[in-house]
C-alpha cells in the first residue's frame, strides 16, 4: 500500500495477481469482533461478539461459555463450506473455542480455558513456528481429492515483535526508533509466511483451482509514531489505530486472487470484511443464509450499487450479553468521499478505556480521500452532511435488529 520503509515483496506479488481494493473496511477495530464478522457476515451487535472479553481481561472463562454457545448458533462460511464436502483447516487466532467448535474438519487451536485456552492457543504458532500443519493439511486434501478451505490468521505481525534477527538488522537505522524497526521487521517476517503459503499451493499444482482471500483484521502503530499526541500517555500502541473508529483501526487491503478466474486490477469500489460469507458461497455455487448485508465483491455491478459501508466499535474488555449498546463507544459509516463517526457513551471498566477516553468531540466528520489520517473534523462546517449521515446510520442500525431478530 505504498509504505516506505516496509517490504513486503510476497504479498505486493500477491496484489499484482489480484483484484485489490484499497478501501476496505471491517466490522470492528479488534480482532475478536472482527473475525468474529468475517466468518458469519454479521455485525458485532448481531451476532453478540462485540469485544475480546467478558467485564475485562481476566474474569472471561465462565462467561465467555454461553457466549460461544450463542455465537455458534449462526451459520459461518465455514460450515457452509464443510457442509458441502470440504475440509477445513484452522490455524491462528481463533476465539470462539476449539477449531472444531468453529465447524472446521481439522485445525489447531483446542479452546481449552484450563490450558490457556483464548485466542488461539496452539494455532498461534503457525508462521512463527513454520508452516508445517498447513502444509500436511494441503497434502491430505490432495490426497483425498477434496475441495479445502485454509482459514491462516497468524499472530503475525501482533505482539510480541520478536522477530528473527536477519530481518531486524534490515530496519534499524540512525533516529529511527527500536519499537518501530521491531515492528516493520514483524511486518516482513508476516509476508515471508504469506509467500510460504502462495508457494505450497503453486508446488502442489492448486493455484488456478484456489480462491486467495487477503484482509488484516484492525490496524495498529508502535507508539513512538504518535510521540507528539497530547493523549498519547504510556501505552503499548498508538492511539487512533487498533481499537479506534479511525481508518488505521478499521481500514484494510482487502485482495481476492485466482489466476484465470479473477482478473488482476485495482478497484476504486467500496468492500468489507463482511462480503466474505457472500463472495465465498458465490465462487462455490452455494447460497448464503438471508438478510446478511455483505456483498459478492466479484460482481461488479453489486460494488457500483454500494453506496455506504458501515462498522460498529465497543469497548475492547467488557461485553454485556444481550445489551450490546452498552458498551458501545462509536458507530461509523464511509462513503465515497465522506466519513462519518459518532462517538457514543458506552461503558468501560477496564484499562482499555484509555483507548476511548480522551476523547468528547461527538461526531467527526472528514473527506476521507482527501485526509485519509483524519486530521480535520469538517463536522462543524458541513452540518447538513452530519445530519443525513447520521441519519443513515440509524437506518442501517434499525436493519441489523430486523435481521437479528430472526437469527437463531
Amino acid at each position: 500500500m505504498g509504505h516506505p520503509v516496509i517490504q513486503t515483496p510476497h504479498l505486493d506479488r500477491l496484489a499484482e495477481n489480484s483484484l485489490l481494493f484499497k478501501r476496505g473496511y471491517v466490522a470492528a477495530p479488534v480482532c475478536r469482533p472482527s473475525l468474529a464478522s468475517l466468518v458469519t457476515g454479521l455485525f458485532p451487535s448481531q451476532h453478540g461478539i462485540t469485544g475480546n472479553d467478558v467485564d475485562g481481561y481476566e474474569n472471561r472463562t465462565a462467561l465467555n461459555i454461553p457466549l460461544r454457545k450463542a455465537f455458534h448458533q449462526h451459520p459461518s462460511f465455514v460450515r457452509m463450506l464443510t457442509e458441502n464436502g470440504y475440509l477445513a483447516h484452522q490455524s491462528g487466532k481463533w476465539w470462539e473455542g476449539s477449531y472444531r467448535d468453529g465447524g472446521f474438519t481439522h485445525g489447531m487451536s483446542h479452546g481449552d480455558p484450563e490450558r490457556g485456552g483464548r485466542h488461539g492457543d496452539e494455532g498461534l504458532a503457525i508462521g512463527r513456528e513454520g508452516m508445517e500443519p498447513i502444509l500436511e493439511f494441503l497434502d491430505h486434501a490432495v490426497r483425498e481429492e477434496k475441495p479445502f478451505l485454509v482459514w491462516y490468521a497468524p499472530f503475525l505481525p501482533h505482539t510480541p515483535h520478536n522477530p528473527p534477527d536477519r530481518l531486524l538488522q534490515k530496519y534499524l537505522a540512525e533516529g529511527r526508533e527500536m519499537d518501530m524497526a521491531h515492528y516493520y521487521a514483524t511486518c516482513e517476517w508476516f509476508d515471508e509466511t504469506c509467500g510460504e503459503l502462495l508457494d505450497a499451493l503453486d508446488e502442489r499444482g492448486l493455484t488456478e483451482n484456489t480462491l486467495i482471500l487477503y484482509i488484516c483484521d484492525n490496524g495498529r502503530q508502535p507508539p513512538s509514531d504518535n510521540a507528539d499526541d497530547p493523549h498519547q500517555k504510556d501505552w503499548r500502541y498508538a492511539l487512533r489505530t487498533k481499537g479506534s473508529p479511525f481508518d488505521m483501526g478499521i481500514r484494510t487491503p482487502i485482495m481476492i486472487s485466482q489466476p484465470g478466474t479473477v482478473k488482476p486490477g485495482v478497484s476504486p469500489d467500496l468492500a468489507h470484511g463482511n462480503d466474505f460469507f457472500t463472495t465465498i458461497a458465490a465462487a462455490a455455487g452455494l447460497t448464503p443464509p438471508p438478510g446478511l448485508a455483505g456483498i459478492n465483491l466479484l460482481d461488479a455491478e453489486a460494488r457500483a450499487d454500494r453506496t455506504r459501508v458501515f462498522a460498529e466499535n465497543h469497548s475492547t474488555h467488557n461485553i454485556t450479553i444481550g445489551d450490546p449498546d452498552d458498551t458501545l463507544q462509536y458507530l461509523v459509516a464511509v462513503e465515497s468521499d465522506w466519513k462519518l463517526i459518532l462517538r457514543k457513551p458506552g461503558k468501560d471498566t477496564t484499562g482499555y478505556s484509555v483507548l476511548h477516553d480522551w476523547d468528547t468531540t461527538p461526531a467527526r466528520l472528514y473527506r476521507i480521500n482527501e485526509d485519509p489520517f483524519e486530521k480535520h473534523n469538517l463536522a462543524d462546517q458541513y452540518p447538513e452532511e452530519v445530519s443525513r449521515l447520521t441519519q443513515e446510520i440509524k437506518l442501517w442500525q434499525q436493519s441489523l435488529k430486523t435481521v437479528s431478530s430472526k437469527s437463531p
